[in-house]
């Protein structure tokens, strides 16, 4: 279909203006005077109400303010799509930016990105507190509410250094990342200026639905040697429901809160004194860490692994030899100088695993080999950036490194995600997905400079995952230095995305190393490859997960505490203390409470250590040497047998069971 329609504002109203074809995304066409905005176009074909925030044009991201020059197809991007949320999010942190410069002059703006649910931005100023941020957020609302106009304009390198005289962050990043090109665009809201591509939103009133959530510390360039930034956090959305919904998450997160949850059952500290980022694993943290191990040490008997234990450091030569230096560099700690040279705290176990493997000849017999530790490796992590067990400095892991041939790397990788997948049911994650993570040929310091190698095995980690059936997404950008990997991405209880395990194909061992081993015709050969696993994280973040997917309340085989015995009065001690034996002599894990507090006092202090049950006695149970039990969810179940009782507990632990059958259903 084709139609006339006259320009909304033509830029030269003394002479006609040349018509241009404009296909909307229902194929529709129209035609329109050059010079007319993609906003006036939006609003003649949808409305003036159509949710758009911004237009692709021939797929390319617009402004609603830019104007027509040629001929070309227009769609709509609309708030709430994810294209539109970004926008959204960008052109939130920009509001951000100009309510903190407004609110404090001597304050420099630094970057402002989008985020998942909402964007931050780092400023260069003195760090702030609650009150300020509530004045900023109200700052925020007052320029929403101006209905400011925001608009972009294209400047020259000289213009924009010009501008941004007064910023040495913003002149940083023309020099660096516009340097070579001419020129790029900024966008004005009131005074404020901030250098951007964009696209934005045409006013500052179509971004109400936002809140500021907590401010951080930060480094310029997340270098710690450089400045110290405040990052303020907010979070936006198209709709009044979608900021309702995510503060709503917000608040369960805030129950499931792993820090708050370890410090009630006291699993684990931290202790400034021993520094931050550096767990202290507390009894019933540790019985949690070694029920884990222990389920992994079963599990990769199964599978044929041989576990070995190396040394928390190793020479600088060492590191070199892996590529880790200067590849990895910034996550390790610096060296330390003996008399014999620098030795540098390992920050992975791979390098002494592929020299475990050298140790000896190796033939094609012995493939694959296996080579699993239990090791804690250290990583140089921003002070900035440590929270709780999710990111820590000193890491516990069951980490292992496959080797083997081309034709063998199919059969090991399937292996793993089956493993992966069990691990998962066992501990009851349903929401996750698969990640084929690619390297960036356009960043090629990040990797090492091999791209047929890496063509050949990203490649053959598709066609793995595609004979599999298991769907995957692809990502750029994010594969290890030394070679691609599957990474399985966890969606917590809470919201939150995170890499929760991984498996990767490294290319570069081989080579770096000398790793051979002796083929059917008596010849050494070179092409070993290395798989490298972590199937369950590190310790720490995959408690942290489990401790927010579970609330606390951890299956039996997993709960420190697994029965709670409570007297209701002194003449029941015996019977309590001879019940606690008989259940730890079995490999029940028992306290018991004898104090003179009230039955009540008892069931709500205990609560917060959150056992899988509670088992109350009494006279009756005294007598007739039976329990009555009462799990977390406040179902009963009176007079059961001590015998039943310990069998049928004892196969919650042992089959791993993720639900609390002891007690009925109501």
């Amino acid at each position: 279909m084709s139609s006339y329609h006259k320009g909304f504002s033509p830029l030269i109203e003394e002479s006609p203006m040349s018509m241009l074809n404009v296909e909307i995304d229902n194929n529709e066409v129209r035609q329109y005077e050059a010079g007319i905005t993609f906003g006036d176009i939006i609003k003649d074909v949808f409305g003036r109400k159509s949710g758009s925030v911004a237009v692709f044009v021939n797929g390319i991201e617009k402004d609603m303010s830019q104007f027509l020059e040629t001929d070309c197809k227009i769609e709509p991007i609309y708030g709430e799509s994810d294209a539109g949320l970004y926008i959204l999010r960008h052109s939130c942190a920009h509001l951000l930016a100009q309510a903190v410069t407004e609110l404090f002059p001597y304050a420099k703006p630094t970057i402002g990105p989008p985020i998942d649910h909402g964007f931050y931005y780092d400023f260069y100023m003195d760090s702030i507190g609650d009150e300020e941020l509530k004045k900023i957020e109200k700052r925020m609302r007052e320029i929403m509410k101006k209905n400011q106009p925001i608009s972009r304009e294209e400047h020259n390198n000289e213009s924009l250094r010009e501008i941004f005289i007064d910023n040495q962050f913003k002149l940083e990043i023309i020099d660096e990342k516009i340097g070579h090109e001419i020129g790029s665009s900024i966008y004005k809201q009131g005074n404020f200026v901030d250098l951007c591509r964009g696209p934005h939103v045409s006013f500052t009133s179509q971004l109400r639905w936002f809140k500021l959530t907590s401010t951080s510390q930060a480094y310029w360039r997340a270098d710690s040697k450089k400045e110290s930034l405040t990052r303020i956090y907010g979070m936006c959305f198209a709709t009044k429901e979608g900021l309702k919904n995510r503060e709503k998450q917000l608040q369960e997160a805030a129950k499931r809160d792993h820090k708050k949850i370890g410090k009630e059952m006291e699993l684990y500290m931290i202790d400034e004194m021993i520094g931050r980022g550096l767990p202290v694993w507390l009894p019933n943290g540790e019985i949690i860490k070694s029920s884990i191990e222990n389920f992994a040490l079963e599990t990769e008997d199964r599978y044929g692994y041989q576990r070995v234990t190396t040394p928390v450091l190793g020479k600088k030569q060492l590191f070199e030899t892996s590529g880790h230096l200067p590849h990895y560099a910034e996550g390790m700690y610096p060296p330390m100088k003996m008399d014999d040279g620098e030795y540098y705290l390992k920050a992975m176990n791979c390098p002494m695993h592929h020299l475990v493997y050298r140790n000896k000849k190796r033939s094609y017999r012995d493939l694959p080999i296996r080579i699993a530790e239990y090791g804690t490796v250290y990583r140089n992590e921003l002070s900035g950036t440590l929270a709780g067990l999710l990111r820590v400095r000193m890491l516990s892991m069951n980490d292992a490194h496959i080797y083997c041939t081309l034709d063998q790397v199919a059969e090991e990788f399937a292996n793993n995600i089956k493993m992966v997948q069990d691990y998962y049911k066992t501990f009851g994650f349903e929401d996750y997905y698969f990640r084929l993570s690619l390297w960036d040929s356009e960043n090629k310091n990040k990797y090492i400079d091999q791209p047929e190698n890496w063509e050949a095995t990203q490649n053959h980690l598709r066609s793995i995952l595609d004979d599999l059936g298991v769907p995957y997404e692809e990502s750029i950008g994010e594969a290890a230095f030394y070679g691609p990997k599957v990474d399985i991405q966890f969606t917590t209880a809470i919201g939150r995305e995170e890499s929760m395990s991984t498996i990767q194909l490294d290319f570069a061992a081989k080579e770096r190393f000398g790793l051979t081993y002796t083929d059917e015709t008596g010849s050494d050969n070179d092409e070993v490859f290395v798989i490298h696993r972590a199937p369950l994280s590190t310790h720490e973040r995959f408690v942290a997960f489990l401790i927010e997917h579970w609330s606390g309340n951890f299956p039996t085989w997993l709960s420190p505490i697994q029965v709670q015995i409570i007297t209701i009065s002194e003449k029941h001690q015996e019977y309590a203390n001879n019940l606690a034996q008989i259940l730890k002599e079995v490999g029940i894990r028992a306290n018991t409470d004898t104090s003179d507090n009230t039955i009540g006092k008892k069931i709500r202090m205990h609560r917060t250590m959150r056992p899988a049950y509670m088992v109350i006695i009494g006279d009756e149970e005294s007598i007739n040497g039976t329990v009555s039990i009462r799990a977390r969810d406040g179902r009963q179940r009176n007079g059961m047998a001590l015998d039943e009782f310990i069998e049928e507990i004892s196969l919650e632990n042992t089959n791993r069971k993720t639900t609390l059958d002891l007690v009925k259903d109501k």
